[in-house]
């Protein structure tokens, strides 16, 4: 304890409890492994913005520059002018002259099609047809084309070099334009467009017209060679058929001759046509005795009254009624008189007549049915006699006709050919003498009024955004192979935890003084003298020797989020500060921010929890005989050990508690009972503990003493403090279930800050308005 009196008495006052409001944002059990986990799972496209918002001055630099780049490498280029025709692919009419009958090729509807527009294509940027518009266009003179110089010129009248002669200026311009032809199809159209690129805008718009004239001159004269040569085809086949049909003709002539056979009119054979003739006339005969037999059977097995040659005979009807008509005077004389009487006797002989006649007609009728028959019969017999013996004539003669037909056959088949061959030479020599061409120009070639490169806006926008990827690439790939700690946010993006505060570099805010001294009354200037002379002038007593400065501000904003980080309204007392490696200020963070906590009137103890190297002795100016290693040591804790060992520093309210002597021991120190015991007994007589701690990635000292303490603050370094030691150290507190309060970024410069972070530039101009 303190030696004098009244430093003891401040020391047994009862804690001063300070009401805060409940925190913003109040975390449940398990928080910190959540967000830890969370971390893991963070959008590196997040990370990327991040980047190129850190980093936009120096990727507007690099755009800048690509758009300089731009912009001088397209000055000095020569101006190119393009001159632009189109032409129209129209359809053929097939059918004018009969064309498909004359064309070899097939051409119906091709010119309708995206393929036939390509092949168009292809034929215009030919090597042939480029050649051919080359020599024309060199037969003209100079003066036919007036040259135009372009930059190159300029540049070396500027420098007096020799210029390019005329003649050399052509054939460079004539090359470019023969180079630099472009055609494509105009969308899902007959219309194909035209572009000629060259250094005068004369010879582009002359080579584009050229162009398209010697484009139909050759269309024209491809179809006119076509048909001339197919013309002159058929006259050759033609010739040599009929010269064949003429064999072929004499060939069959002679072999009739030869072989006896005789033909008709029609060129039929006589035999055939004589055996064609006796089958009909055999069929007819077979037919008529087949209806003739059919009446003699009938007539000779059926009454002759019921046949039908007798029931339609007139004589035999007429036989009929008189036999009647004498049976009724029969009947009739009969049934008056006797018959022996002259008259029934008359009527009777009359009666016997006529039935006797009728017997003999119908005899006769029957005959004649008979007759018909054999003489049918006959006829056929005969027939069929004169069928056989010109059958086997016929047969005889088949091998004599199948050759002949052979050669009949023959005949007819190059007539065939050559009367047709004949009809195309015939149209083949009209269309020969028709120019047809389906190519017309629709818009012929102007030449230009400007070149339409180098277009200046174009490469400079070109320029731009390459300069703009290429700097976002250079930033993107330094910001990711640097891996501190940068910017204010990195830690809570990183690291998903709170930023308690961000501490600027200390020559950052010494000059922001919110007042002038001038300005003050003397009593007021020797008070600030006396404070800033009790201690030396140290980075770690800023907030003490530099009250209205931008440090001093920034310790006190963390010492308000440690306030308001408790949850249900009650903040932690026992602070925990490390870091993850040596060198990242935690010693100055710890002392300052004891020291802002000194400053609202609360009784805080800082401890030197570093029993290697200790320095809050150093800081505070006090003696380090007896400190933490001491208390430690002691088993077991007397009353005794505390006296002398807790010393009040020349600020009010901050009580120091040194390490003690250096020990090689210290992790083993700090597993004794004495350290719970310790900080139990300050809890009750001090408002809050902040506890200096070693770097925690090397040694356990900030894990054993986090157990018992109420949250652990992780100390970073702007620009040394890597982004895998922090996510380092927040693993092993997560695995310890030790609670992370949040992390302080320190020696952060806002000078080198992109738009001067959290508004440093406007707290400058506030602090010097209020001056």
């Amino acid at each position: 304890m303190a030696t004098d009196d009244s430093k003891d008495i401040t020391l047994r006052q009862p804690p001063v409890e300070i009401s805060v409001p409940p925190a913003v944002h109040s975390r449940p059990a398990g928080y910190e492994q959540d967000l830890f986990d969370e971390g893991d799972q963070q959008s590196s496209f997040h990370e990327y913005l991040r980047i190129i918002n850190r980093r936009k001055g120096t990727i507007i630099l690099v755009a800048v520059l690509g758009l300089l780049a731009g912009v001088l490498i397209t000055l000095p280029q020569t101006p190119v002018y393009q001159a632009r025709t189109t032409i129209e692919i129209q359809e053929m009419n097939e059918n004018f002259l009969n064309m498909k009958q004359v064309t070899p090729v097939s051409e119906g509807g091709i010119y309708a099609t995206l393929a036939d527009i390509q092949t168009q294509i292809k034929i215009l940027q030919s090597s042939t047809l480029l050649e051919r518009v080359v020599e024309k266009l060199k037969v003209k003179g100079p003066a036919d084309l007036k040259m135009e110089t372009g930059r190159i010129s300029a540049w070396r009248r500027a420098l007096n070099l020799p210029d390019v002669p005329e003649k050399d200026a052509r054939e460079e311009a004539l090359k470019m334009a023969a180079a630099g032809v472009r055609v494509k199809a105009a969308g899902q159209t007959r219309i194909i467009e035209v572009t000629v690129d060259s250094t005068d805008p004369n010879m582009a718009a002359a080579f584009a017209n050229t162009l398209a004239n010697e484009f139909i001159d050759q269309n024209m004269e491809s179809r006119w060679q076509m048909t001339q040569r197919t013309g002159d085809w058929l006259a050759r086949q033609l010739d040599e058929m009929k010269i064949k049909l003429e064999k072929s003709e004499d060939a069959l002539q002679e072999y009739a001759r030869k072989a006896g056979l005789l033909f008709t009119g029609e060129k039929q054979n006589v035999s055939e046509e004589k055996l064609r003739q006796l089958q009909s006339a055999l069929s007819a005969a077979q037919m008529d005795r087949v209806a003739k037999q059919a009446r003699y059977e009938m007539a000779k097995n059926s009454s002759p009254e019921t046949l039908p040659d007798v029931l339609n005979d007139p004589t035999l009807q007429d036989y009929q009624s008189k036999i009647t008509e004498l049976r009724r005077q029969e009947a009739e004389l009969s049934a008056t008189y006797k018959p022996e009487y002259s008259r029934v006797k008359k009527v009777q002989a009359q009666l016997a007549t006529v039935e006797a006649a009728l017997k003999r007609e119908r005899a006769a009728i029957i005959n004649r049915i008979k007759n018909e028959y054999d003489e049918a019969l006959q006829r056929e017999r005969m027939l069929a006699r004169d069928y056989a013996a010109q059958t086997r004539v016929v047969t005889a003669e088949a091998e004599k006709s199948i050759q002949y037909n052979i050669l009949k056959r023959e005949v007819e088949t190059n007539r065939q050919l050559y009367e047709a061959m004949l009809q195309r030479v015939k149209e083949s020599s009209i269309l020969s003498a028709l120019r047809a061409s389906n190519v017309r120009v629709v818009d012929p070639a102007k030449p230009p009024t400007s070149p339409y490169k180098p277009d200046i806006p174009l490469s400079a926008g070109v320029g731009l955004l390459a300069g703009s990827l290429l700097g976002v690439a250079f930033v993107v790939v330094r910001e990711r192979a640097d891996r501190t700690l940068q910017e204010p946010g990195d830690a809570p993006f990183y690291l998903n935890v709170p930023e308690l505060g961000v501490i600027p570099a200390a020559d950052t805010g010494r000059h922001l003084l919110y007042y002038k001294r001038r300005k003050l009354p003397a009593e007021a200037k020797s008070l600030v003298k006396a404070e800033s002379r009790a201690l030396p002038d140290r980075v770690e007593l800023a907030t003490w020797q530099q009250k209205p400065s931008l440090v001093a501000e920034s310790f006190r904003v963390v010492l308000t989020s440690i306030l308001f980080s408790g949850a249900n309204g009650n903040q932690p007392r026992v602070l925990v500060l490390t870091s993850a490696a040596p060198g990242e200020g935690k010693t100055t963070v710890a002392s300052n921010l004891a020291i802002a906590i000194s400053e609202i009137r609360l009784k805080v103890l800082v401890i030197d929890g570093d029993m290697r190297k200790p320095r809050l002795h150093t800081v505070f100016d006090v003696d380090n005989q007896r400190g933490l290693s001491t208390l430690l040591s002691e088993r077991p804790l007397a009353e005794s050990a505390l006296e002398g060992v807790i010393q009040q520093s020349s600020i009010p309210g901050l009580f120091v508690l040194p390490s003690g002597p250096e020990t090689p021991a210290a992790a083993n120190l700090l597993h004794s009972a004495n350290l719970a015991e310790l900080l139990a007994r300050f809890r009750k007589e001090f408002d809050m503990i902040v506890i200096d701690t070693p770097p925690m990635l090397q040694m356990p000292d900030a894990r054993v003493i986090g157990r018992l303490a109420d949250g652990v603050i992780l100390v970073a370094r702007a620009g040394v403090t890597t982004r895998d030691a922090a996510l380092a150290a927040r693993q092993r507190f997560a695995e310890d279930r030790i609670r992370v309060l949040g992390t302080i970024l320190n020696y952060w410069s806002p000078k080198h800050a992109p738009g001067g972070y959290y508004g440093y530039r406007s707290y400058a101009g506030y602090y010097s308005s209020k001056s």
